[in-house]
């Protein structure tokens, strides 16, 4: 009941003022029955941009982090993800990865849109960048189709670190399902599952028009995170004065 307060009432009209998104291809997102929707991840915000111009409700698997905050904040901020259709998952450990299958093919089991980041974080510098595999197990498994969207204009809107978005107008463009069900079966062969993950990327890519990185996000950004460590300590900035 929450998630349609927020979507209609509370928040949806708010980021349709801020935002004044522009939408394409929504015919593409099927009407009804269970289907990922796999999209680039450049912003805060996206989180309930597509929610709130989407027909149907869609389901998205959060980092668990945002359920776990401190305080009265941190509870806010997790009672807040819940109702607006958000599951946490822990992107830590050895089984972070099929806890995010077990929960996404949850959701598909009940008929459901499941919202999928295969780049499994926000992308730090508005790149696209390599695939997870678990968007092709669970579209293999659960024998759906996986709708490629991209969200343009975002990372400008509200790039990492920032807090309150700049007002000004992105675009949200859906491309045509992609049927894999010729790999029926083969959700266990490594080397089909990264042929599908490549081809979901190659789909959002051709939508978005991003520059693609061929190496996982998550890589870049610790060693990039690495160097900056690193050169402060060997050039330490001095005190003024």
């Amino acid at each position: 009941m929450f998630y349609y307060l927020l979507k209609y009432v509370l928040l949806g009209p708010l980021l349709r003022l801020v935002f004044r998104p522009r939408i394409e291809g929504l015919p593409h997102v099927p009407a009804d029955g269970p289907a990922i929707v796999a999209g680039n991840h450049l912003s805060f915000s996206d989180h309930f941009l597509m929610p709130a111009i989407l027909k149907r409700r869609i389901t998205f698997l959060a980092k668990a982090e945002y359920f776990t905050g401190p305080g009265i904040k941190g509870r806010l901020t997790a009672a807040f993800f819940r109702s607006a259709g958000q599951i946490p998952v822990d992107r830590s450990g050895k089984d972070a990865g099929q806890a995010a299958i077990r929960e996404g093919l949850g959701v598909l089991r009940k008929g459901e849109l499941l919202g999928i980041y295969p780049e499994g974080t926000r992308s730090h510098d508005g790149r696209l960048y390599r695939g997870k595999v678990g968007v092709a197990v669970m579209a293999l498994k659960a024998q759906v189709p996986v709708v490629p969207c991209a969200m343009i204009g975002t990372f400008e809107a509200q790039p990492p670190g920032r807090t309150i978005p700049r007002v000004r107008p992105v675009t949200i463009r859906f491309g045509k399902p992609l049927d894999f069900s010729r790999y029926a079966g083969l959700e266990d062969d490594k080397t089909v599952l990264r042929a599908v993950t490549d081809e979901i990327m190659y789909a959002i890519l051709s939508l978005s028009g991003q520059e693609y990185v061929d190496r996982y996000a998550a890589v870049v950004k610790a060693e990039e995170a690495g160097a900056a460590g690193e050169k402060t300590a060997r050039f330490p900035r001095m005190p003024l004065g």
